[in-house]
């Protein structure tokens, strides 16, 4: 019973470290969304979005000014 108890601890334990680990993955990936589309759409100025993003993101407006920025049309030209 002993083995079993320690199988259950260390299953519940792991659970919750994953799901931690998991959550905190998707937290970073939604902080960064607007370096993310900046650098996904080659964005001229996508060091300054990222520096912003890095500095001011954890504030509500810097992130959306971010976010705006990124979407903006100043962005490399494909070659045709």
């Amino acid at each position: 019973m002993f083995i079993l108890d320690n199988f259950l601890v260390f299953g519940v334990a792991l659970s919750v470290f994953l799901m931690f680990f998991a959550g905190g993955l998707i937290a970073l990936g939604l902080y960064f969304t607007p370096a993310i589309v900046g650098a996904y759409r080659k964005h001229n100025q996508i060091l300054p979005i990222l520096l912003l993003n890095i500095f001011l993101g954890w504030t509500l407006l810097g992130w959306v000014v971010a976010l705006v920025w990124a979407l903006n049309d100043d962005v490399t030209q494909k070659a045709q």
